[in-house]
């Protein structure tokens, strides 16, 4: 899934790109608000994690700006503490608020809690009948096999085919949904991660539609 960073802190910035990466999100960092809602303009994202001091464009700016047109579920970061501050957050369209200094466990559960909000999944795990991925422990299980632990990248991968099940993606779909700005997208990473998984998993797992991407079946998902 595909996070957008605004922080002007280049420390807290580089800690929270470091721990977005690290639990399979595509990070991408930008420092001022102008620079946001250019990109969110040019780029789908799967949510938003937004500073509100920013230089030039504020964040409360940022996040009336993108309330016009789009839903995109949107964590501010901050830390202005004074409950006004957090009305006014709260009343321009964003969905969650957490205040600086913060433990970044927490901020990762918010940011996958505010996403299921958005996407109307009360539960943290993705089950299409067959295959079974748990959003918070990073599993995957096949046809009731144990669990199996997946790589950051691997789960991304999962991830994005969970969530359109029945959907061919391509390769460049899933590059999107598992790099970020200024990483190099490796020579077929996606065709390895997909053989990784097909390993720990089963054969089946993923399907091959052959000039076109992979797919996971749409299958009967269960509560």
């Amino acid at each position: 899934m595909r996070i957008l960073l605004v922080e002007d802190d280049a420390m807290i910035g580089e800690e929270v790109r470091a721990a977005l990466k690290d639990a399979g999100y595509a990070a991408d960092w930008v420092q001022d608000g102008a620079l946001a809602l250019v990109a969110l303009a040019q780029q789908q994202y799967d949510a938003a994690l937004l500073d509100l001091g920013l230089p030039g464009t504020d964040g409360l700016s940022v996040l009336r700006q993108l309330r016009r047109h789009a839903a995109t579920p949107v964590l501010i970061l901050t830390a202005r503490d004074g409950v006004q501050d957090r009305i006014d957050g709260l009343d321009s369209g964003a969905d969650d608020y957490i205040l600086k200094p913060f433990a970044m466990g927490e901020l990762l559960a918010r940011l996958r809690a505010v996403m299921r909000r958005k996407s109307g999944a009360a539960t943290v795990v993705l089950d299409n009948g067959q295959l079974c991925l748990d959003l918070a422990e990073k599993t995957a299980r096949w046809q009731g096999q144990p669990p199996v632990k997946l790589s950051a990248r691997e789960f991304s991968l999962l991830q994005a085919l969970m969530h359109r099940p029945g959907a061919i993606l391509s390769r460049g779909e899933l590059e999107e949904r598992i790099y970020g700005w200024g990483e190099e997208v490796e020579s077929n990473a996606v065709e390895f991660l997909i053989h990784g998984l097909r390993k720990k998993l089963d054969r089946e797992a993923i399907k091959n539609v052959r000039g076109m991407g992979w797919m996971v079946a749409r299958g009967t998902a269960t509560p």
